[in-house]
């Protein structure tokens, strides 16, 4: 007999979209062929992987994160970055166009940014093109070349030079959502109004104030909140897609919402930072807790968490913004880089605060870590989901394992998280993406550079 498939993961709790079942698994060719109770070790080439002590998860899709590369690998390249999302049980990312340089403005950055990624990244990818001043006619290349879609800020990003990434203007925003929405494609946006974070900024510098609490007073919820209506307001005039990355506040969320249900297409993402820490932990842990728009206050957390459980928000993201851990400390908080440095933590952060804390139900934490962003950037029904088909990029959770992260557990180049030192209630144990076992709790990262750039799925022969 002839094995009609590669290997079969046994006997594991697999998340389904409907429910969670003990199933085994069988992959071949890198996708799930089949789905049942029980398949014979026969039917497989290899020896069964037993995962009957864990919860099998669908790979992570996270749709934001930032490496730097071409041009800053010193800070986090393809090679580290995706060895952290590996850990953390991401198979799929999306890389940011803004912190390489060149940033991903036009194609021949982003063929840059392509031979930078291949054979570095240990789990697949996929890429954003940039919305900025002056690229307007960059807009319908980058689409044909295959970026998911397009990314704008309408304040600061804060990069300086003559090759940084710049905010867009209204003028620039207002046609580039024309030619996106000609494309059919979708623009996310890093939505606070910049003459609100501006004016606030220049006023605290010449009140000589500098704490993290003052950094947070400049980034107010009303200037989110400005922002997204502003964008929504273009939106529903260009019918050009959108999706709001990071969002913070509850105000902005009940924008977003009357837009849905005013039939625009519109979704829209938080951070795990945003769900597990407050504007306290700024000023407890310094500056790895900074990001932009900043941490908010208890009671804004517990209405993002309510949004989380009633579904107004769409999924989680990372966005993982990485840094040297020198340009994490200084006395003066506007003078520290803004980023979040979380992307290994995502998964175990969800599932220790959302299903163990919370109660929210597995099926609903891998629909907004993996299927809805999956679904949202063209990448269903390959990936985000456990389903006979789709791409074999599986998670074996232990949640009988409980740990406390230390700085010696993380894979980043830089070694910082405000996450260090926090408790959580399971623990990624393997990571295989297409079948291929990327990352063994016990090992780390056994395969480099498998990784591969996400094209259109393609059919294949069902094992019945």
């Amino acid at each position: 007999m002839i094995p009609e498939l590669d290997r079969i993961i046994r006997g594991g709790q697999v998340v389904l979209a409907d429910g969670v079942k003990q199933l085994d698994i069988g992959i071949k060719d890198g996708r799930i062929a089949k789905l049942a109770p029980s398949i014979p070790s026969s039917f497989a080439k290899e020896p069964p992987i037993e995962a009957k002590d864990y919860v099998v998860m669908p790979g992570m899709v996270d749709a934001h994160v930032h490496f730097n590369e071409p041009g800053f690998r010193v800070w986090e390249g393809f090679a580290s970055g995706s060895a952290s999302l590996a850990a953390g049980g991401c198979t799929t990312y999306i890389d940011m166009p803004l912190n390489g340089i060149p940033p991903t403005i036009n194609v021949a950055a982003l063929h840059e940014k392509m031979e930078a990624a291949v054979f570095q990244s240990a789990v697949d990818y996929a890429f954003w093109g940039g919305l900025v001043p002056g690229n307007l006619e960059e807009i319908e290349g980058l689409a044909a070349a295959g970026v998911v879609g397009f990314k704008a800020f309408l304040s600061d990003p804060g990069g300086r030079g003559e090759m940084a990434f710049r905010q867009a203007d209204d003028v620039t925003l207002y046609e580039g959502m024309k030619k996106i929405a000609k494309l059919g494609s979708i623009l996310a946006l890093h939505a606070e109004s910049d003459v609100i974070t501006g004016k606030l900024t220049a006023r605290a510098r010449l009140e000589s104030k500098g704490s993290a609490l003052d950094y947070a007073a400049t980034r107010p919820v009303i200037a989110e909140e400005e922002a997204v209506n502003r964008a929504l307001f273009f939106a529903e005039r260009t019918g050009c897609s959108l999706h709001f990355v990071h969002i913070s506040s509850h105000a902005a969320l009940k924008l977003i919402n009357a837009a849905k249900n005013n039939s625009l297409n519109v979704t829209a993402e938080t951070c795990p930072h945003y769900l597990a820490l407050t504007e306290e932990d700024m000023v407890l842990l310094g500056g790895v807790a900074k990001c932009a728009p900043p941490l908010r206050n208890e009671r804004e957390q517990a209405k993002l968490w309510e949004a989380v459980e009633t579904g107004s928000i769409d999924f989680i993201a990372s966005d993982h913004s990485p840094c040297p851990t020198e340009l994490k400390v200084n006395d003066d908080y506007f003078a520290i880089w803004g980023g979040i440095s979380g992307a290994q933590s995502s998964m175990e952060l969800m599932i220790t605060e959302g299903t163990v804390r919370r109660g929210i139900p597995l099926p609903y934490i891998a629909q907004m870590l993996a299927t809805e962003p999956a679904k949202r950037f063209g990448l269903h029904p390959c990936k985000g989901e456990i389903a006979v088909g789709a791409d074999a990029d599986l998670v074996l959770v232990d949640m009988n394992t409980g740990y406390t992260l230390k700085k010696e557990d993380l894979l980043y180049r830089h070694a910082h998280s405000p996450y260090i030192g926090k408790t959580m209630s399971c623990r990624i144990k393997a990571t295989f993406c297409r079948g291929m076992l990327i990352y063994e709790m016990e090992r780390g990262i056994v395969r480099t550079g498998a990784g591969e750039w996400i094209r259109p799925c393609e059919p294949m022969v069902i094992v019945s």
